[in-house]
C-alpha cells in the first residue's frame, strides 16, 4: 500500500519548506529596527529642559540615585532582620514573617535593578 516512512518524509520536507518561506517573507516584509544615528552635538540640542533651566535627564538621574540609596538602606535593614529571624528558628521551621521579608527584599531589589537598567 502506502509507504508510511515516505509519506512522513514528504510531509516533513513540505513543513520545512513552508517554515523557511514564512521566515523569508517575514524578514522581507517587516522592517528592521535600526537605531537612528545622531550627530555628535545633537544630544545637547535635543535635551529637554525644565522650567528652571536644568536638564530633565539630570534631574531624573538625581532622583533615581536618591531612591536607590534609600532603598538599598532598606534592603540592608530587611536582610539583617531576615537573618535574625532565620537564626532564631529551627532548621525545619520557617515563620511567615521571614517569608514576607524575603518577598519584600526581592521586590525592592527588582525596583532598584529596574532603575539602574535605564542608563
Amino acid at each position: 500500500m502506502f509507504d508510511k516512512k515516505a509519506i512522513r518524509n514528504k510531509m516533513a520536507r513540505g513543513t520545512g519548506i513552508l517554515a523557511l518561506t514564512a521566515v523569508f517573507a517575514l524578514t522581507c516584509v517587516l522592517p528592521a529596527q535600526v537605531p537612528v544615528p545622531r550627530r555628535p552635538g545633537a544630544l545637547e540640542e535635543d535635551e529637554v529642559k525644565m522650567p528652571n533651566g536644568k536638564s530633565q535627564r539630570d534631574e531624573i538621574a538625581k532622583a533615581d540615585y536618591k531612591k536607590n540609596l534609600e532603598e538599598s538602606r532598606e534592603l540592608v535593614r530587611l536582610s539583617e532582620s531576615l537573618r535574625d529571624e532565620i537564626e532564631k528558628n529551627d532548621r525545619y521551621i520557617m515563620s511567615l514573617t521571614a517569608i514576607k521579608k524575603a518577598e519584600q527584599i526581592e521586590k525592592i531589589a527588582k525596583r532598584i535593578r529596574g532603575r539602574m537598567r535605564r542608563y
